[in-house]
């Protein structure tokens, strides 16, 4: 049974979170401060964790990168739930580590099928058994050890960054659209709000610096990568 830890101080809404999410077969533990939320996830290492931004004792924007520094917790996917859906709170989000975003309000079956499709994504990251290593440009991707270099440095980032530049470049010179890539770098088969997309391209491209201009956008459309 899949472990998904729930950092929400409003009670109420933390334990709707976690019938619900129970009835499709996870166990769920809510926490409603950002500091034993942080000192839980180091202690049970849940599956996934849902985390409200604004939160007592410690903000959710610290307890994400706190988790994001520790080995133990790194690669735990994390959705943001939040109150606030301006662009800059989803840039905030997404810079600090969330993989994804919720913003309230929300249906609780929006909420179960996110966190359906990021489990099921993050399971199918095991490492590639090949030695391969991708380049174009000034830009390398180790498949085996799941870093990446730009212009020589190796640069940190996030599980959704690293699937979304790979997936770019091994559809090299094809243009893809939001809705494919929420399909295929997210795992979501409903519609999305494709602004995350937008979001995670544009974080992309500033951690890659120079060579990340060759990631394209294909106005009214989607992406590509184009030398």
């Amino acid at each position: 049974m899949k472990k998904v830890l729930i950092i929400e101080d409003e009670k109420d809404l933390a334990e709707l979170l976690a019938f619900n999410l129970e009835k499709d077969g996870f166990a769920a533990t809510c926490v409603h401060d950002g500091k034993q939320g942080l000192e839980r996830a180091m202690t049970d290492l849940p599956d996934l964790i849902l985390l409200d931004l604004m939160l007592p004792g410690m903000l959710g924007t610290e307890v994400c990168k706190a988790l994001r520094k520790e080995p133990r917790t790194a690669r735990i996917p994390i959705i943001m739930i939040t109150a606030k859906g301006d662009e800059i709170d989803r840039v905030v989000g997404f810079e600090v580590g969330a993989d994804d975003y919720i913003v309230k309000p929300f249906s609780m079956r929006e909420v179960a099928l996110r966190v359906k499709a990021l489990m099921r994504r993050v399971g199918q990251e095991a490492p590639v058994p090949s030695a391969d290593l991708l380049t174009l440009g000034d830009i390398a991707i180790d498949k085996q050890r799941h870093t990446v270099t730009s212009a020589g440095s190796e640069i940190e980032l996030t599980s959704t960054e690293y699937k979304l530049l790979l997936h770019l470049v091994e559809k090299k010179g094809f243009v893809q659209s939001r809705e494919q890539l929420l399909q295929r770098v997210w795992g979501y088969n409903n519609t999305a709000d494709t602004r995350t997309v937008d979001t995670h391209v544009t974080r992309l491209r500033g951690k890659l610096g120079e060579p990340g201009e060759i990631i394209k956008t294909v106005r009214g459309f989607g992406y590509k990568i184009e030398e």
